[in-house]
């Protein structure tokens, strides 16, 4: 199709509508940490639902999104983006309707299926609607309004938790996902590659969804079920060889939706191995951190959303200086630097124990916010420099695609094995406690149930009013131990990030424009 003018009409309702729709699966997504205290007493949910409901969208996004992208290369991008928004805003109209965890589970992988037909398709109608010597600017502009938006899901959710309304989350994106296929409908002209057959790997896809859906089950069961039991090892076993599978079926398939031989070039390899584990980090810490001001330190939602703003602005900032600076000068120091940063941010939140609430938050919080938002700040253009000019122009649409699953992929683990290790980090400290405390067994085992739900744990009815307030005092304190460590691996999964960019980025493999 011809493309247009970025300052065109028409340039203008393809990146409005495309804006429109990403902002409203990043809101979500950032949104929904914030208000997990209020959703969890709502529906009783214990912390592995909290997981639950988190996973059942990453799992269907990172399964489907490579193949959510080609459908829209062959049946036409407009065409599955207009579907994606749709299956996505019904999916959001049903969570927010959702009686409980169950059902908002189901109707979290109906996003998710949704998201994956969606967010490829955004960045994908850009790069083919938009003239060539403009593609650059627009996909900054895209960054720029999407990261704005982004960032404020935390405080939107925050509000929202504190009025309980945590259900407007996911209300929200019907009258956005509404105002986008209204304008795709009628402004937005069609467009699909004619260049060569896209086959879609289904076989891949299938081998994915069910690899992850199996470790990330696995994983889950462990705090409830134990490291040894059937359910477990049987779960892990066979996700691993479905991945393993995938891999398999990706060197032989004609039309991967992964095409291995990208691999061989080490700074992609590189970069996304550093995506990897600098995501899982991310995520890991950011959910906890989240959980940690509402449930233990005594921030209201609305603070513990405020809490990132320092971040957000940071990254507004910041994160254009710091796309220049990769273009002139190679992106390899910045994806050291950027990194290093971000994981010492979250050392220094893992020391942080008992405050005195939001009070405290700018001797003990902030400095700490900072130093992660700096290191992100700094690594998040380098990093999609060092991605989409380590390919050929040809396979950028897949290295983007093979990118952006890599992080939902991170995400996804990150829940699953943060989650089980939180909860076996808080009963082993919890036991450790109660080990001096006069309580029938009973009692005692009563109480350690309590920990599946973390941060939210409450004293069983039965125990002495007496000891209630130390219990309870015992509970925050293991969930903070639990807090502790998990900031710990998070931010060695943050160094680690850093010594992949060590190890395998070459500025010399990445194109400058």
């Amino acid at each position: 199709m011809a493309t247009v003018a970025l300052r065109s009409t028409a340039g203008k309702w393809v990146m409005v509508s495309a804006i429109l729709a990403s902002a409203m699966a990043f809101i979500d997504s950032t949104a929904l940490n914030v208000v997990l205290p209020s959703l969890q007493k709502s529906l009783q949910a214990t912390g592995a639902d909290l997981f639950w409901i988190l996973n059942a969208y990453l799992l269907m996004l990172a399964s489907l999104i490579l193949i959510g992208g080609s459908l829209g290369d062959k049946l036409g991008r407009k065409k599955v983006f207009m579907a994606g928004i749709f299956i996505f805003i019904t999916g959001s109209a049903a969570c927010g309707l959702s009686p409980g965890v169950t059902l908002l589970i189901v109707f979290r992988i109906i996003q998710g299926i949704g998201g994956a037909l969606m967010i490829p398709g955004s960045l994908s109608l850009i790069s083919s609607s938009i003239n060539e010597q403009e593609r650059g600017k627009a996909i900054g502009t895209w960054s720029a309004f999407t990261t704005v938006v982004t960032m404020g899901g935390p405080i939107l959710g925050g509000a929202l938790g504190d009025a309980g309304l945590w259900r407007y989350i996911f209300f929200i994106n019907v009258p956005i996902g509404i105002a986008a296929l209204l304008m795709l409908w009628l402004k937005v002209k069609e467009s699909r590659d004619e260049s060569s057959d896209h086959s879609l790997d289904f076989p891949g896809a299938i081998a994915i969804a069910l690899g992850l859906a199996m470790v990330t089950f696995g994983f889950l069961r462990i705090p409830a079920v134990g490291l040894a039991n059937w359910q477990v090892y049987t779960t892990l076993s066979a996700g691993v060889l479905m991945l393993i599978a995938f891999v398999i079926i990706e060197a032989k398939s004609k039309h991967p939706m992964m095409p291995l031989h990208l691999f061989a070039n080490a700074t992609f390899s590189g970069a996304n191995l550093l995506s990897f584990f600098l995501y899982a980090g991310l995520c890991a810490g950011m959910l906890f951190l989240s959980l940690n001001l509402v449930q233990v330190q005594g921030y209201s939602q609305l603070q513990s959303g405020l809490t990132f703003l320092p971040f957000t602005i940071m990254m507004i900032s910041l994160a254009r200086f710091a796309g220049t600076l990769a273009d002139k000068y190679g992106p390899r120091l910045l994806l050291i630097i950027g990194p290093a940063a971000a994981g010492t941010g979250l050392l220094i939140l893992s020391f942080i124990k008992q405050t005195d609430g939001p009070s405290d938050y700018w001797t003990t919080f902030f400095p700490a916010v900072i130093v992660f938002g700096l290191g992100m700040s700094f690594t998040v253009a380098p990093l999609t420099t060092a991605v989409m000019g380590s390919v050929s122009d040809h396979f950028s649409g897949t290295a983007s695609g093979v990118n952006n699953a890599v992080t939902r992929i991170a995400n996804v683990f990150a829940n699953a094995i943060f989650g089980a290790l939180a909860v076996l980090f808080f009963t082993g400290a919890l036991q450790h406690k109660l080990a001096d405390v006069r309580l029938k067994a009973p009692d005692k085992q009563e109480i350690l149930a309590q920990a599946a739900d973390l941060g939210n744990a409450k004293v069983p009815a039965n125990i002495q009013s007496s000891d209630k307030a130390v219990i309870e005092k015992y509970y925050h304190e293991s969930f903070i131990a639990a807090y502790a460590n998990i900031m710990r691996i998070s931010a060695a999964l943050g160094f680690l990030g850093a010594l992949m960019a060590v190890i395998f980025i070459k500025n010399s493999a990445v194109k400058k424009e």
